[in-house]
């Protein structure tokens, strides 16, 4: 299998992916410190909050629209919209005018953005690829994404202080590429079926009802909390974190290089994208040697502790120590997860289970997001000890629910070979 064997629309949105989060990640990852410089902490952390919540109603919004109108038709709708409040964000923060307000709404309409079209991506991949494509396909873009963040993360840290119009102006002709590439080379991949037809109300009514099930299985519930509290970690980088360096973090040389604390996150944010791609080479020889519960809470564990250097450190060296700890914790901590993930649902509610699931990235980050606005009333060290505490308890649920996560997984392989 190789790459040119893929389908048109995979291909399309391997390079599609690669450029907008390559640009992307120029900008983005610093709009918290941007939202602060602005509003002050305490509101750009509610302002955060705001942002993350609008996400997460609509990505259940944006999964059922994909399955009810076509997955081309909603992308499509949601790169124009995306376009245009690129193009709005530029102009409010060109030479000539600024707003604040408006670039912070405009987050938001990317946000919905994001929600409306992410379901239907991942549901066109799933749709023009076969089962023994989606290994090759899903690395291929997993480094792609890697490599992309990284090299953008690193030219993001030294423009955007003084570069952010013309990153801006970069940001919109990516957007108006892929409004153009999905436009008019995008296939549709899915056939609509004729259902029958419902009132908006009714649509509402089965959105809702088709959770009911996944929140009665205790066990799932624990684990995706779990999730929530440990991925909150990484999220801090980019929120409290970057916030914190920028503010505390003294100018100091390395290498010969001047870097502050805007640089210094875009470097850690780097260096961990770039080292997951590399030691993701060696864990599947290195994971069979150990427990799945052993590796798990092992490396939630590790990840933990590291995000609590990170977040009260100002030591350069230190600070890229701790961010190789903490990666390796991280790169060891998602295969054991997923093969967990997998084993729970039952089959008849799939997709139920792993949409919820997907949850975990939006609460995460409304995790973060309130670290912020608690920022702005804490110390250094109390803000530490909260978020150290958050990541030990999700390491401790997984510590508990592990046997019974172990005993899920048995039934389910032996269910499987039946």
């Amino acid at each position: 299998m190789r790459f040119r064997d893929f389908h048109k629309n995979i291909k399309i949105r391997i390079i599609e992916s690669f450029i907008s989060r390559f640009v992307g990640s120029m900008i983005f990852p610093f709009m918290a410190i941007y939202l602060a410089y602005h509003f002050g902490a305490k509101v750009a952390g509610l302002l955060l909050m705001f942002n993350v919540l609008v996400g997460i109603g609509v990505n259940f919004i944006g999964g059922y629209f994909a399955d009810q109108f076509g997955r081309r038709k909603v992308m499509l709708f949601a790169e124009i919209l995306r376009l245009l409040a690129f193009v709005t964000m530029m102009i409010c923060n060109s030479p000539w005018f600024l707003s604040p307000t408006v670039t912070f709404l405009m987050m938001t309409v990317n946000s919905i953005c994001w929600a409306l079209a992410g379901p239907a991506n991942q549901a066109m991949l799933i749709d023009v690829s076969t089962p023994d494509q989606r290994k090759l396909m899903y690395s291929i873009m997993y480094w792609a994404n890697n490599l992309s963040i990284a090299i953008g993360g690193i030219i993001g840290a030294f423009l955007y202080q003084d570069y952010l119009f013309e990153l801006f102006i970069v940001l919109s002709l990516v957007a108006g590429v892929i409004v153009f590439l999905v436009a008019f080379f995008i296939q549709e991949s899915y056939v609509l079926e004729k259902n029958e037809k419902y009132k908006a109300s009714q649509h509402v009514v089965r959105i809702f009802t088709s959770y009911q099930k996944v929140l009665q299985d205790r066990l799932f519930v624990l684990f995706v909390i779990a999730g929530v509290f440990v991925m909150s970690m990484e999220f801090q980088l980019t929120n409290y974190i970057g916030i914190r360096l920028s503010d505390e973090m003294p100018m100091q040389t390395f290498l010969a290089w001047e870097i502050d604390g805007v640089k210094m996150m875009g470097i850690l944010r780097s260096e961990n994208t770039i080292l997951v791609a590399l030691i993701a080479l060696f864990v599947t020889k290195v994971s069979g040697r150990f427990k799945d519960r052993s590796m798990l809470v092992t490396s939630c564990f590790l990840f933990t502790m590291g995000y609590a250097i990170i977040s009260y450190s100002n030591n350069i060296w230190l600070l890229l120590l701790v961010m190789v700890i903490l990666t390796i914790g991280e790169v060891f901590r998602v295969p054991v997860e997923q093969a967990y993930m997998a084993a729970i649902p039952p089959d008849d509610a799939r997709s139920a289970y792993m949409a919820f699931n997907g949850l975990k990235f939006n609460l995460g980050m409304l995790i973060a997001s309130i670290t912020v606005t608690l920022s702005s009333y804490l110390s250094t060290l109390l803000m530490t000890i909260i978020i150290t505490s958050i990541g030990l308890i999700g390491t401790w649920i997984y510590f508990v629910i592990t046997p019974d996560l172990d005993k899920r997984k048995a039934e389910t392989e032996l269910r499987q070979v039946s």
